[in-house]
This record gives structure tokens, sequence and C-alpha cells, in this order.
């Protein structure tokens, strides 16, 4: 009754009824009757009640401007975010939905609440978010929130893919890929168009070939044109072409023949005579072939009218010919276009040239450089190496070579190359296999469709020759 004679007293007042002595008796008996404590106690729950609502509207209100930060999400990269209740202090949330997120490619899960999928939309998308709170009296009713998401565009997307022009001047094909056999193993070559490239609508740079002699002997070639260059496109087709034919014709010349013997001998019983003879024949007969090849550039500029420069390329090629006890490689290499040699077992790398790379870039040569046949120079411009057997001889362009090693120290790192190699064989994110096998009819398309990786800041051409 204390209640309620307080409560009635604060209401008279308030009203400026006096409850004068005479009436203090009559004023106890009203506040103790029934009816009058029992309409007491309702205004009490009714304020109770408005209070609770009141705190509940607040509380409705904060969450909804309340900022959830989700972290910016990638289209076609898988995203998974758990929403931390405790650390978003909305541990009185009973229930949470989401309205848009299914249309995006994402999905919630109340029981682990994590939001995850692979979206499938760029921009910055508006989710509705349907919500319950734990006092909330109408469960049927949801309480409404907009969080914004961002999703960032597919990097790939943003570039274009603009055919070349057959008319464009020299003008070769966006992509090449083709198998064979290499002497007695296989040989598998894709050369791929840039996305640089691709994104003005420009022919591919970078170019190859290849070819086996009836003598035994069988070369592989590989060039990577300047993109600084206006026809370097047309520099890198010329050397490979034409280092092959110089090499289809010395390579009966008496010099190549009196080589086999020299070889044998050199199996039989190395000397410092007959080193310093092979040095002296792979100076002078690969020396020739890379000088030749210079003077067919040079010749192609003038007949053109243009500066030797704009025919500027990488230039590297390799001659190998089997024994009977195993393989001799002979290499001549000019720019930053790495030669390298896996043993059988796949435990052991040789680099089979130096990179021509300056230390803070800028730093490459061309075969169009005439001071790359200065003596002292071109010396070590070649490689002489004898193996019983090789399980890969590879020949690779920049556009492999910088997202893939990164650095020159890293070709010859054994563990990189079996990471690469990995990475040939799907260990990727796209999951894009080649499979070596030698009855593997696929396999150019497989290692050009490999080749379609994504590197950021990695979007020259990219030439890749395997021989197994």
């Amino acid at each position: 009754m204390e209640n309620t004679i307080t409560y009635l007293r604060q209401v008279f007042q308030e009203r400026s009824i006096i409850i004068e002595e005479k009436n203090k008796r009559l004023f106890t008996e009203f506040c103790n009757q029934a009816n009058n404590q029992s309409d007491v106690n309702k205004i009490f729950e009714v304020q109770a009640m408005v209070i609770k609502n009141w705190e509940l509207f607040t509380r409705i209100a904060d969450i909804q401007k309340q900022s959830f930060l989700f972290p910016n999400a990638s289209v076609g990269k898988h995203y998974e975010h758990r929403l931390d209740f405790e650390k978003l202090e909305i541990q009185d949330i009973a229930e949470l939905r989401f309205t848009g997120l299914e249309e995006i490619g994402l999905a919630y899960d109340p029981e682990t609440k994590v939001i995850s999928g692979n979206p499938t939309t760029s921009g910055d998308v508006r989710i509705q978010v349907d919500f319950l709170l734990k006092d909330q009296a109408d469960l049927s009713k949801y309480n409404e929130k907009v969080i914004v998401l961002i999703i960032n565009p597919d990097p790939k997307s943003l570039w274009k893919d603009l055919p070349s022009s057959k008319e464009d001047k020299f003008w070769k094909e966006d992509n090449v890929e083709l198998s064979g056999t290499f002497l007695d193993k296989n040989i598998v070559i894709s050369s791929k168009r840039g996305r640089s490239h691709a994104n003005v609508g420009s022919a591919r740079d970078d170019d190859f070939a290849y070819q086996n002699y009836e003598n035994g002997w069988g070369i592989l070639a590989v060039s990577d044109g300047a993109g600084s260059a206006a026809y370097s496109r047309e520099g890198s087709k010329i050397a490979c072409e034409f280092v092959v034919e110089y090499f289809s014709t010395q390579s009966n010349d008496p010099e190549f023949v009196a080589f086999d013997d020299l070889i044998q001998d050199y199996h039989a019983a190395q000397s410092p005579e007959i080193n310093q003879q092979i040095n002296r024949f792979i100076y002078n007969e690969l020396g020739r072939g890379a000088l030749q090849t210079h003077k067919k550039l040079e010749s192609a500029a003038a007949g053109l009218g243009i500066a030797f420069k704009e025919l500027n390329a990488t230039f590297i090629f390799s001659l190998v010919k089997k024994y009977s006890f195993g393989y001799v490689i002979l290499s001549f290499s000019v720019g930053d276009c790495p030669i390298a040699l896996l043993n059988k077992d796949l435990n052991e790398v040789n680099l089979l040239n130096h990179l021509d790379v300056g230390e803070y870039g800028g730093g490459t040569r061309f075969i169009t450089m005439p001071e790359i046949f200065e003596p002292a120079k071109l010396q070590n411009r070649f490689s002489f190496k004898v193996v019983e057997d090789f399980s890969y001889l590879m020949l690779m362009t920049d556009g492999i070579y910088d997202p893939k090693f990164v650095t020159e120290a890293n070709l010859e790192n054994i563990d990189k190359w079996n990471t690469f190699l990995s990475d040939l064989k799907g260990a990727n994110p796209d999951e894009a296999a080649v499979n070596f096998d030698y009855d593997n009819q696929n396999i150019a398309m497989e290692l050009s469709n490999w080749m379609d990786f994504w590197d950021s800041g990695n979007h020259d051409d990219r030439t890749l020759a395997i021989i197994f």
C-alpha cells in the first residue's frame, strides 16, 4: 500500500490537489481500497512496459545506425567473413538473416555466423539485414538494416582482349602452340600474346623455331621482341627462323663432323687440350651463327628503311645431339631469357646462360647490339653441357620467368623448379594442368591454357618451350 500512497500523493500534488488534515485518514482508506491499488499497479506495469519499449526502440535504432565493417570481396575469389557478435556488441540479437546475398554468389550460415562464397558481381552492393532482438515480443516483426559490401572486380576483366589486325605490318598470330618430337624426346611449345598487347589490339612480339637435322643435331630458338622497338616482332621472327636455317647447312660442315670425334675424345678422357678445342669450336661455330643472325637483322632493317634498333630482340638458342653416352647441349644467349636443364632425378638444375639484367632494370641486351660481339664479352654467352640424360630442357621468355621465378637467383634453385613443375602439373589457382605423357595429343593446348595464369604486374608476351 505504501507504493500506492506515495504514487497518489505525488499525482495529486502535481494536479494541485491538497489533502487537508481532516482528509488524511480518508486518503489512507482510499489508497487502501483494492481497486485503487490494482489500478496503480496497472499504471506501474504500463510505465515499465513503455520504458522497456523505449529502450527496445532506441536499441533497434542504435543497431540500425551501427557500422558493420565487412572486408572487401573480389569477384571470382573465395570470400569468408565471420560475424563476431561479441566484438560488435550485438549479443542481444536473437536472429539474423540477409536478403540479397544469394544474388551475388554468397550465403550466410546462422550456425557458424559466417558469410561465404564466390562473389559474381562487382561494385558497392547494398544488402538488407533483418534482425530480431531477444527482448522483442512480436517475433514476426523483423527490423531492417542495410549494409554495403564492396566487391572488387576480377582484375582480368579490366583488361580488353582486342584482336590484332592482320593489316598491321609484320602481323603474326596472337597465340601459337605446337608439339612434336625433338631427337628421341618430345617437345611442346606455346607462345602467347601478353595482356598488354591484347589490351590495345597489337600483335605478339615473342617468337620461336626448332628443327631436327638429318645429321642428328636439333636446334631450338626463342626470342623476345623488345616492347620499346616498333618492329621487334619481326626482329624476333627473323632471328629464330634464320638461325634454324643457318645451322641446317652448317651442321654438315667439316667442323661439325670433326666435332663428333672431338666429343668422343672428350668423353673418353678429358684434357686441357680437348677442352680448349671444344671451347674454340663453340666460340667459332655458335659465335658465327649469332653474328650471322645479327647481320641478317641489320640487312633486313636496311631493306625496310628502318633503324636497326627497331628490330631489337633478345635471343637464345640451344643445339642438342644425342651420342651413345648421352646428350651434348650447346647454347647461346643474349638478353634475359633463361635456358635451364633439369636432371633425370629432378634434384639438380643447371642454368645454361647468364641473364643480361641490370641492377635497376634496363640492363638487358639484344642480338641487334654490335657491342655483344666484342671478344671479351662474347665468350660468356656460350655454354657447353654433357649429360647422360635429362628430364626437361626449357627455354622461356621473361613473360614466364618474371612471374614464376622473380629473380635470377631462383633459376638456380631446384626447389623453385620443382614448385614450377608442380604449377605446370596443376598446382595453381586455376587448376590448369599439363600432362607430360608422351602419348598426350592435347599437350600443346594444355600448355597454352596454363599460360593464361594471372599475375599482377606481369602482362608481357609468354613463350615457353620444353624438351622432355
